[in-house]
C-alpha cells in the first residue's frame, strides 16, 4: 500500500508521549516521502481554554481551528522535528468529540494512515469512560497506528 498522506493525531492527553507519536510517524513518512497532516483535536472547552490561553481574539472572525492548533505548543514541537526530516507537513485542527474530529480530519485529508496515542485501560474503565482510540480504529477510514504510552 502507497501512503501518501498521513495523519498524526494529538490531543491534551499526548504531551508525555510526543517524541514516540513523532518517531513512529518519520519511521513511515520519512521512507515513503508521505506528508504528514498533524491534525489537533479539541473539545468545545478545551477550544475556548485554547483560544484564551493562546491570547485569540474570541470575537475576530478570521480565527478557526487550524490557526488554533498552529500555535499549540505540542504542534509546533512536532513540526520542528518533522522538518528536521525535511518531512512535509500541514497542520489542521477539529472542534468536537475527539473520536469524530480525527475520523472526520482523516477523510477530508484522503489519509492513507492515521497516527494516534493512547493509554493501556482496563476493560471496565473502556465501558464505562468509552476509548477515543478503540472508536477511531473502528470508524477510520484507512489503517491506524495504535501507539501505547509508556511502552518502548
Amino acid at each position: 500500500m502507497t501512503i501518501d498522506t498521513m495523519v498524526l493525531a494529538v490531543g491534551p492527553k499526548d504531551r508525555d508521549q510526543l517524541d514516540r507519536l513523532t518517531e513512529e510517524t518519520l519511521d513511515v513518512a520519512g521512507p515513503t516521502g508521505a506528508t504528514v497532516v498533524v491534525g489537533h483535536v479539541f473539545t468545545d472547552e478545551e477550544y475556548g481554554e485554547a483560544l484564551e490561553k493562546l491570547e485569540f481574539d474570541r470575537d475576530a472572525d478570521e480565527v478557526s481551528p487550524d490557526d488554533v492548533a498552529r500555535r499549540h505548543a505540542s504542534v509546533r514541537e512536532i513540526r520542528e522535528e518533522l522538518d528536521a526530516a525535511d518531512v512535509d507537513t500541514e497542520v489542521r485542527g477539529g472542534v468536537g468529540e475527539h473520536a469524530g474530529a480525527i475520523v472526520t480530519l482523516a477523510e477530508s485529508a484522503d489519509a492513507d494512515r492515521v497516527v494516534i496515542g493512547g493509554r493501556r485501560r482496563s476493560p471496565t474503565g473502556k465501558a464505562v469512560f468509552g476509548s477515543t482510540a478503540q472508536e477511531v480504529l473502528l470508524d477510520s477510514p484507512c489503517p491506524v497506528t495504535f501507539v501505547r504510552a509508556g511502552t518502548k
